[in-house]
């Protein structure tokens, strides 16, 4: 028996009245989540709701979700407030459950009826909207993606899975759905199948029924939820990091900056070469992917880092930039001193910082400037840097 969640039924206005099922029966154990994953939370609502949404505000009615077997208050908590929904329960497996559907929406009479599973959240208007369409001239359509990977068959050998025949893949396509159909045929289709076993897909019950399926073009955001993976927080496109830093000047030392050596009176004293610059650069990188900073990497009590190139540690920072999935968009270093006077270097920083990131020279800028003589730095007894880094996703 199908329960109402709602007193207000969509509207389609003129022309087919399209009706939809939304597949959420199963236990969804793989995901890992503490429920059945169609009422797990996914970027900010149950998984079910997402689709659901989709469908109503393409003004589809009713919307007929199949829910598990006790799932019921689960369901109404979930599509609380959308309108056009009804709730049904459905069988053992997926077929079955599509089944028991269509012969509750039989009694509405729909023209045309829109098959989804709840596990594909991310649906879009495009979508529905290329389905609506060749269901113009199509009894039957389902959305599809290429094959990109190279394809081969699997097939038993001595010590277990060997590579077969190639297959050809541009013949092969991925099939999502909601997959679309005339209502009449599609009901048709399932009551006289007569298979031993299930239908991968309402489509192939509709091809050995006879019906001719038509493709169109699918979406790569609507892949399916299957496992806890599919539910963790995507990392962000975007992170920024700041970093700073100050040396000492002395006599007598070295003055590193940026990775070039700047003939001076005086350099910068430290544990390592003193690149404050490089310094500064690296807490940057380090701060933006959360992995703390250079003293945590590179402790100055340990003797092994006495004296060494900086560059060992803006290396270090630049792999695990890239082992957390992010590239350099853009650094930005500014060095406050008195003097030397940097601008006759800045291009060498430059093309010094970008061969040790293996980045375009283009994305790294290097400022300097002074405190008009007012404090450490303006009375030259040391020098600081500040960097602001932007990485992106790869």
């Amino acid at each position: 028996m199908s329960q109402d969640t709602s007193s207000t039924p969509a509207n389609i206005g003129q022309g087919p009245r399209v009706a939809a099922i939304v597949v959420a029966a199963g236990q969804g154990i793989r995901a890992g989540q503490p429920l059945p994953k169609q009422f797990a939370n996914w970027r900010g609502k149950p998984v079910v709701r997402h689709s659901v949404e989709a469908l109503a505000q393409a003004g589809l009615a009713p919307i007929l979700v199949m829910v598990p077997h006790g799932g019921e208050e689960l369901a109404r908590q979930a599509l609380s407030g959308i309108a056009g929904v009804q709730l049904s329960v459905g069988g053992k497996t997926r077929q079955e459950t599509v089944r028991l559907g269509l012969e509750v929406l039989a009694a509405d009479k729909p023209d045309r009826v829109l098959i989804h599973d709840a596990a594909r959240p991310a649906l879009s208007p495009g979508v529905i909207g290329r389905i609506l369409e060749a269901l113009d001239v199509s009894k039957a359509v389902i959305p599809v993606l290429s094959v990109v990977d190279s394809i081969a068959h699997c097939e038993d050998g001595a010590s277990g899975p060997v590579m077969g025949a190639p297959a050809r893949r541009e013949a092969l396509r991925r099939v999502q759905t909601p997959q679309a159909f005339h209502f009449p045929e599609i009901l048709e289709a399932h009551r006289n199948w007569t298979a031993a076993t299930d239908a991968g897909d309402d489509a192939q019950v509709a091809q050995a029924h006879g019906l001719e399926i038509a493709l169109v073009e699918g979406d790569e955001a609507l892949h399916k939820l299957t496992f806890a993976s599919d539910f963790q927080p995507s990392a962000p496109p975007v992170r920024v990091g700041t970093g700073y830093d100050v040396h000492r000047l002395v006599e007598g030392e070295e003055l590193w900056l940026c990775g070039i050596r700047i003939e001076h009176s005086h350099g910068l004293s430290g544990h390592s070469d003193a690149d404050v610059a490089i310094h500064a650069l690296v807490d940057a990188l380090l701060g933006a992917i959360g992995a703390g900073d250079i003293g945590q990497h590179f402790p100055p009590s340990d003797p092994q880092w006495r004296g060494v190139s900086s560059d060992r540690f803006l290396t270090h920072a630049g792999k695990l930039v890239a082992n957390a999935g992010y590239c350099l968009g853009n650094a930005d270093i500014t060095i406050i001193c008195e003097s030397p006077r940097l601008g006759p270097h800045r291009d060498a920083m430059r093309s010094r910082l970008a061969d040790i990131l293996n980045v375009d020279p283009a994305v790294i800028a290097v400022k300097a400037t002074t405190t008009e003589k007012l404090g450490f730095t303006g009375r030259s007894e040391g020098i600081a840097a500040q960097a602001a880094v932007c990485l992106c996703r790869m």
